[in-house]
């Protein structure tokens, strides 16, 4: 069996692969290397597992967003991504548990959190042929909100488990 690992940046720069018993790797855009994790011969505590469930549970949900949450969860400054913000607010935000088993509470899920003035006086309405008509109060003059900001508009089918995404669906006119 061949192990190799790709060096990018000549003999003092990082590599990328497993050597033996270490990996290189460039995460975040730091060149980093660490020792391969030796399998955990103990049995996962019953808090671990439910840790695990949780994680798991969070990140096949948000995964659909994942594109959105890049660009619009949190600042994007510091060690953790934007989605690593939002699978982290969601578990500490957006799970109870019912009885032994995490669920998620859909209105206290974020789909973004930032800084940017959210709507005020938000109405939704169905309209014929399939259509909902948005509408709210202009808060263009407050914060750095701008005439020309656009929405993006997620829903959430809990029967289906699916999402639709639909970007820059409303602007300027309110």
């Amino acid at each position: 069996m061949h192990k190799m690992a790709r060096i990018t940046k000549g003999i003092l720069g990082g590599f990328s692969g497993k050597v033996g018993t270490i990996v290189g790797a460039n995460w975040r855009g730091q060149d980093i290397i660490r020792s391969i994790p030796k399998p955990s011969s103990k049995q996962p505590t019953d808090k671990q597992l439910l840790q695990q469930t949780k994680f798991s549970m969070v990140i096949s949900f948000l995964q659909p967003l994942k594109n959105i949450q890049t660009k619009y969860f949190g600042s994007g400054s510091g060690s953790k991504s934007r989605v690593n913000m939002a699978v982290s607010y969601t578990i500490s935000e957006a799970l109870q548990m019912n009885g032994d088993v995490p669920e998620l509470v859909y209105n206290k899920i974020l789909i973004t959190k930032g800084d940017l003035a959210g709507f005020q006086n938000v109405a939704a309405s169905p309209q014929t042929g399939n259509i909902i008509a948005l509408s709210w109060e202009d808060n263009s003059a407050q914060g750095n909100a701008d005439t020309a900001d656009k929405a993006n508009a997620v829903c959430y089918c809990e029967e289906l488990r699916t999402f639709e995404i639909f970007e820059s669906v409303a602007e300027g006119e309110h």
